[in-house]
């Protein structure tokens, strides 16, 4: 019975990070774009530093009307929202918090984490499909395409750090984690953040929603609630990617000097930070074409992920 209610109440607190977190972050690119850009209206909101601005959207998304466009495949056009959010919850499960603070210990934790990650996509091609809307379809195809170059230096890039610890368990990276491993998995450490900025179609990766080209890419047709999923599944995969980026690339619950006490608040610290960058570089960078998406992945990411993994392979056979 205790280890149910052990289960059930870690469950319970992933599930109220889930709800929570996401959210915070997309308060807080409100604010960091207002600041930024001299936004004026997300300030106004509710009085002081805009604080509503939140609330004010979600009764915006919950007063618009539900649309299912008449020639669309209505039960999948309902359905992609879900299949877009929920691989974000199962990922956040397994991603260590604090020593002995994870809901689910995953032993192949790291490619687990990526494998449903990229489930995730099947929601946008789902949606892209389903509108009956070829500008839709454009974007769904383009997020396939998306999917399909920066899924290899993700991955490779995890796969060092897997060598690196000698293990594909992500509370096993933390076990073996040296602080003289980040500036040799620097280069892993971009790549795999970069490939992980592509995969959830942020700036300057949002080629397939290109509002000034393709409308709203595979969301045009979606209105009210459903429309808002889509984007709290965005903020739910910043902050995953985050959170995977920090105990891969960055220690986790370990502090600098030894400082290891704080536990979980350096994990949501350096997640954070993480999550600030994540914003600037939607402020500060336009859009890439397509052919410098596809480009930058094959001929930059994919081979620096190569290099980073021989990297790790010298420095392994180096310390033996």
């Amino acid at each position: 019975m205790n280890d149910a209610l052990d289960v059930a109440v870690r469950l319970l607190l992933v599930f109220a990070a889930f709800l929570v977190l996401p959210l915070v972050v997309g308060q807080t690119e409100h604010k960091v774009m207002a600041h930024m850009q001299g936004r004026l209206g997300p300030m106004y909101a509710g009085g002081f530093h805009g604080w509503a601005q939140l609330v004010a959207d979600g009764v915006k998304f919950a007063q618009k009307e539900d649309v299912v466009p008449k020639d669309a495949d209505r039960r999948v056009f309902q359905l992609a929202p879900a299949v877009a959010l929920l691989p974000y919850l199962l990922v956040l499960v397994a991603i260590p918090v604090a020593p002995g603070s994870v809901g689910a210990v995953v032993d192949a934790g790291i490619f687990f984490a990526l494998a449903v990650m990229g489930v995730g996509v099947l929601g946008s091609l789902m949606a892209g499909w389903a509108s009956a809307n070829k500008f839709s379809l454009l974007g769904g195809l383009r997020t396939a395409a998306q999917l399909l170059a920066y899924e290899l230096p993700m991955l490779l890039a995890a796969a060092s750090v897997a060598m690196a610890a000698g293990t594909v368990s992500l509370t096993g990276v933390l076990d073996a984690f040296e602080w003289w491993w980040v500036p040799w998995q620097i280069v892993g450490a971009l790549v795999f953040f970069v490939a992980g900025l592509a995969e959830l179609q942020r700036p300057p990766f949002d080629m397939p929603v290109a509002d000034s080209e393709i409308i709203f890419g595979a969301y045009t047709e979606y209105t009210g609630l459903r429309f808002a999923l889509f984007l709290l599944a965005e903020y739910a995969g910043i902050v995953v990617l985050c959170g995977l980026t920090t105990v891969l690339f960055l220690g986790g619950w370990h502090g600098p000097w030894g400082a290891d006490g704080l536990g979980w608040l350096w994990t949501l610290l350096k997640t954070a930070v993480l999550a600030f960058v994540v914003i600037w570089l939607r402020v500060s960078y336009p859009r890439l074409r397509e052919d410098q998406l596809q480009k930058l992945a094959w001929t930059t990411l994919v081979p620096l992920a190569l290099a980073q993994i021989a990297l790790t392979g010298i420095v392994k056979v180096a310390i033996s």
